[in-house]
């Protein structure tokens, strides 16, 4: 049975992926210094996440039934220390906080990881556009700071707001319990979110050496933005089916093409906005500073570093010729994944029923 277990609840968008992807590859090595990464055969803990917090997801919800309590007993199986990570974990209810902690029946100590609110709002707004949304990001960030962000029904505050889920999370754990990982400033040292994730969790980082998978959750550009917005427009009426989306949309266009592209534009909030975002830095580093909570790296991380008013650019404005760049790299993508499985029936299939919806077939 585990003694301790580190519950790392989120937020997305602060280096999830990598993050996972690392425990995932060195989990042998970790297991031989007691540190247990009890993911099962599927190789993450989404499943087990998404029937915790109980949510549609697209359909997906009603495969993952009885998920969560298989990853708690293999966690009450684990010797000595387990870790579990799924960002999605940052939305449960108190309900379902109280459930998981309970259904642990170890010593649970809760990790948060943040990042600052001028960075979190685009990736956010482009996380959605990579899962259909097709709104522009002016109307997203109106939303975002239109709608009550405290007990919020919005999933952006649900997951993102620093304040809100460490009080579903953490009410009733000790201070010494609770830690909070920055993630650093663009432009610093490699390596160094990782090395901080180690400390919130008690591990060495020398005992997981390895970095993990290939996989990336980068950001798009401005005008890639644009380009899979109006993809998204396009595609909800040709009626593309959510298996085919995934596989040509998410993964060919967004994660092979677009996210590979250099000289982006970066979306960033525009000027009228930072005092909002500052605000919201200061009533978080205000709210740790008053809880007591152990701070991985520095609260300073929290505060976003606007650029220059003459150096944004408007999200919502792309350049048609760039657009049209990122379209020609997206249909080579796609063609090129076509024809690496064009003998491979089950895919070849599924491509091709894809794509004749894509014409409108």
């Amino acid at each position: 049975m585990a003694d301790v277990v580190y519950l790392h609840v989120g937020a997305p968008k602060t280096g999830t992926t990598y993050l996972q992807d690392r425990l995932l590859a060195n989990r042998h090595q970790l297991a031989e210094h007691g540190v247990g990464y009890p993911v099962g055969t599927a190789g993450d803990m989404f499943d087990a996440a998404l029937d915790l917090v109980d949510r549609p997801w697209g359909g997906h919800r009603e495969l993952v039934r009885g998920e969560w309590d298989h990853l708690a007993d293999r966690v009450r199986r684990t010797p000595g220390t387990a870790l579990v990570s799924h960002e999605i974990l940052a939305a449960a209810r108190p309900d379902q906080v109280k459930r998981a902690l309970r259904d642990l029946e170890a010593e649970v100590h809760v990790v948060y990881s943040a990042r600052d609110i001028a960075r979190q709002v685009p990736a956010e707004w482009q996380e959605l556009v990579k899962h259909r949304y097709r709104r522009p990001f002016s109307r997203f960030l109106r939303s975002v700071q239109a709608v009550e962000r405290h007990d919020s029904p919005m999933w952006f505050w649900q997951v993102q707001g620093l304040p809100d889920v460490l009080d579903r999370w953490t009410s009733d754990l000790p201070p010494e319990q609770v830690h909070l990982v920055t993630v650093p400033r663009p432009g610093a040292a490699p390596g160094r979110l990782w090395r901080r994730y180690c400390r919130a969790f008690g591990i060495d980082p020398r005992w997981a050496p390895e970095g993990g998978a290939a996989r990336s959750n980068a950001s798009l550009g401005i005008d890639e933005t644009a380009l899979l917005r109006e993809l998204n427009r396009r595609l909800k009426k040709a009626g593309l089916d959510s298996e085919s989306y995934r596989t040509l949309v998410r993964h060919v266009v967004v994660h092979q093409s677009l996210a590979g592209r250099k000289r982006m534009r970066h979306v960033a909030l525009p000027p009228s906005a930072h005092a909002w975002a500052d605000e919201v830095a200061e009533e978080w580093v205000e709210y740790v500073e008053r809880r007591g909570i152990d701070v991985v790296g520095t609260l300073d991380d929290l505060r976003p570093v606007h650029p220059e008013d003459h150096d944004w650019q408007d999200a919502d404005r792309a350049k048609p010729r760039r657009v049209a760049d990122a379209a020609l790299d997206a249909l080579v993508a796609v063609i090129l994944e076509a024809a690496a499985h064009e003998d491979e029936a089950p895919h070849a299939t599924r491509l091709s029923r894809a794509a004749r919806k894509l014409r409108g077939q």
